[in-house]
């Protein structure tokens, strides 16, 4: 019986074979995600942006990133490296020769396949006198040939090729090893056991419990436990902060520590050039011992970015500290506000939590639209802008103009504009007007809803409310377009006013007389159809008519003649109604109109609950596709002079109530916004009937000024009672009179078959 034989490779063809494929695993998937992208498309994205972001802090780094970095040069060079190994072991594959073929005795004996029995005895004879080791020959090409002999002469031998390709009968199973036979030949014993020792009880280890321990430091989103614990533990002991309890609580952070964070660090110089910036900024709270804010690390970082916001110069030394502290703000703040939100949930359901207030949560996402646009919180927003100074402002807000916000100044005409703005010069103000209608405006859609209910409008105590926002963006220049329509349709709506005003004045006062005739004709007409429609006796309708034409006669003849007319009609179309209504007195004919009004009823509330079904289901087919689709988080760069790194433009959407300072559904971070998003909101009505105020609020975290709150009003009403006895749940006597008379009957029935079998 054929059994198993296990063999290295001694020629290393199989050791190749599994090279290649190793290598191959690793090369190409890493040429898809490491290969470098295109420097030109990077370059020409960076050119489309320059004519408004040409001033702003993280494209002059960018641009000189891109021309100092050689890192994209060292992973090309890597991968043609391994591209070229792999390459080459593929060639060196594709030369070797074929170690398992089949077995074919003829072609062993240089025969053809239909030799005649003579024909083999002869080649076997001139092959022997050949190969013989007698005579010289090579013996293992003479044992080769007289298998071929026997196979083709033997009967048994014959019949073993046939069914097993070998002479000598089914063979044992060999396996080739992918290693060559050098590493386990005793010789090299030591020297394998101490490579396979180092990999495996040293290197391995060391490189997962690198690993290990530092994934275990960072939250999900890339930022330290301990820091999270801080800002836990901080949120929890000051539920009310104001701007400057948590420009301590964020400079905290132990991304800020050396001892934590590696890419922190702690200068000589430190101890010369803080002081100096403390003494500038005033008082920042340097006295206070209160741990970690007395910490060095904590007080450089909280000098920085106050420094930051207050837009001062600092040192060389300085300047790359301070942006490695601004760099990691706005994703630390993200945390802080995530830390809020998760301590808001845990006070409403469980209680016992002193949950963040709303204003603490709100200065969270100021300083973040603060620290990216290098801003103070009492500073003017337009101060975002280029070229606006201090200075500046004064002409803005001055009693002519009273320009405070972005949106006051898209709003103004342009020759006001220009005029406001004449202390720039023209290219400046081209500059200026680019940047601002590069800026984002939204418009904001919201729809309440109760999903999964039989009446979604409808509100009751303690269900799940649905707020179903649309967010629009567009830019700020289609703001100025439509600026301009607006202010030239007034120019014309004026002169066609104007014209109309004099064309009244030449037209005499008895032509006035008759159009007040004519109006008061056509109210007193639409007083009789609504006189008769509301009483069913004609003759009072007519009288009343009556007096209203009488009254009318004074005024205008014409008009109190075409009335009566009128009245005569409406009259004989009255009597005409009535007698058909009298006819249809009979009980047949009010059987069909019942009939005729209940179907159409039916159908009215069959047409509803399609429509209703319908919107249900496009609701979850969205909601499904949303789930599956993944958007990129790349949306539009955001204007930001004093920020060192490209931001995307983020909003937050959520809901509060404003009166009480409390959350009301937690803040969706929109990351995805490029033109249109739609954001569900969802949140528990509150325990209590009674009408309630909340706001839906819209925040960006990356430009001031722009916020928006929408009120929503919510009226929340009774429950309805379960139902303890449904009508289906009721079974009539009759029904159970019958199952127990069918029962009853079965009973019979097989009582009388065990009779019949016995």
């Amino acid at each position: 019986m054929a059994g198993q034989q296990f063999q290295y490779d001694d020629s290393g063809n199989t050791f190749f074979y599994f090279l290649t494929s190793f290598v191959g695993l690793i090369v190409i998937p890493a040429t898809y995600y490491l290969w470098p992208r295109d420097q030109n498309a990077e370059q020409l994205r960076l050119k489309s942006l320059r004519r408004v972001h040409g001033r702003c802090l993280w494209y002059r780094l960018r641009l000189m990133k891109s021309q100092q970095s050689i890192v994209p040069t060292l992973k090309k060079a890597a991968l043609l490296f391994g591209w070229a190994v792999f390459l080459l072991l593929a060639y060196k594959v594709s030369k070797l020769d074929r170690e398992y073929q089949e077995y074919n005795p003829f072609e062993v004996l240089n025969l053809d396949p239909g030799a005649s029995p003579s024909e083999i005895k002869k080649q076997y004879r001139v092959l022997s006198l050949k190969y013989h080791p007698d005579k010289g020959g090579d013996e293992a090409a003479f044992m080769r040939i007289a298998k071929a002999y026997a196979a083709l002469t033997n009967e048994q031998s014959r019949q073993n090729w046939e069914t097993y390709g070998n002479p000598d009968g089914p063979g044992a199973t060999s396996f080739g090893i992918a290693l060559p036979a050098w590493i386990v030949d005793q010789k090299n014993s030591m020297l394998v056991l101490l490579v396979y020792g180092l990999a495996f009880m040293v290197i391995l280890p060391v490189v997962v419990g690198t690993w290990w321990y530092r994934s275990i430091r960072y939250s999900g989103d890339q930022i330290l436990i301990n820091t999270t614990q801080l800002f836990m533990h901080f949120m929890y002991k000051t539920p009310n902060m104001n701007m400057k309890r948590l420009a301590m609580v964020l400079t905290a952070a132990f991304e800020f520590d050396p001892r934590s964070n590696k890419e922190a660090t702690i200068r000589p110089t430190d101890n010369i050039e803080v002081p100096q910036l403390i003494r500038e900024l005033g008082n920042i709270n340097v006295k206070k011992k209160e741990p970690p804010f007395c910490y060095p690390y904590s007080l450089k970082a909280r000098v920085l970015v106050l420094a930051h916001l207050a837009r001062m110069d600092v040192s060389e030394e300085l300047e790359e500290d301070q942006r490695f502290v601004v760099r990691k703000s706005p994703a630390l703040l993200q945390e802080m506000i995530n830390v809020g939100c998760q301590l808001t949930m845990m006070a409403n359901s469980r209680g016992g939590f002193r949950a963040p207030r709303l204003v603490t949560i709100e200065n969270c996402m100021k300083l973040t639209q603060m620290t990216v646009q290098g801003l103070q919180e009492s500073k003017s927003p337009l101060l975002q802008l280029p070229h606006f100074e201090e200075e500046h402002l004064r002409y803005c807000i001055s009693k002519k103009y009273k320009v405070r916000s972005l949106q006051d100044l898209v709003s103004l005409k342009d020759s006001d504009r220009r005029s406001m703005l004449r202390f720039l010069g023209e290219e400046k103000y081209d500059e200026v007007m680019a940047v601002l209608g590069s800026f984002p405006h939204l418009t904001m859609d919201t729809k309440l809803q109760v999903l999964d209910d039989e009446d979604s409008n409808n509100i009751t105590a303690g269900s799940i409310v649905t707020v179903t926002v649309t967010l629009t963006r567009k830019r700020m220049s289609d703001m100025f377009e439509k600026e301009q329509d607006s202010t030239s349709c007034p120019g014309e709506e004026a002169s066609t006013e104007e014209a109309q005003a004099d064309a009244s004045k030449t037209k005499t006062k008895v032509w006035q007389n008759k159009n007040k005739g004519a109006k008061k004709a056509a109210k007193s007409k639409k007083k009789k159809l609504t006189k008769k429609k509301a009483t069913p006796a004609p003759v009072k309708a007519k009288q009343a008519n009556g007096n209203v034409a009488g009254n009318e006669v004074a005024v205008a003849p014409s008009a109190a003649a075409a009335t009566k007319e009128d009245d005569d009609d409406a009259s004989d179309k009255g009597s005409e109604s009535d007698e058909g209504e009298a006819n249809k007195d009979s009980p047949s004919e009010r059987d069909e109109d019942s009939d005729k009004q209940s179907d159409t009823e039916v159908d009215e509330m069959a047409g509803d609950d399609e429509e209703e079904w319908e919107a249900l289901q496009q609701s979850i087919q969205r909601r499904e596709r949303a789930l599956l689709e993944t958007k990129s988080k790349v949306t539009h760069p955001v204007y930001s002079l004093y920020f060192p790194e490209e931001k995307q433009e983020w909003w937050w959407l959520y809901i509060a109530d404003r009166r009480e300072q409390t959350l009301v559904s937690m803040p969706y971070h929109v990351c995805t916004l490029k033109d249109t998003e739609e954001v569900e909101l969802k949140f528990p009505a509150p325990p209590k009937t009674g009408n309630y105020q909340y706001s839906v609020i819209l925040r960006s975290d990356s430009y001031l000024g722009l916020d928006q709150i929408k009120p929503l009003k919510l009226e929340v009403h009774e429950a309805k009672a379960m139902l303890d006895n449904h009508p289906q749940w009721d079974i009539p006597d009759t029904e159970e009179e019958d199952e127990e008379q069918e029962d009853s009957d079965g009973i019979e029935e097989s009582e009388d078959d065990d009779e019949d079998n016995d």
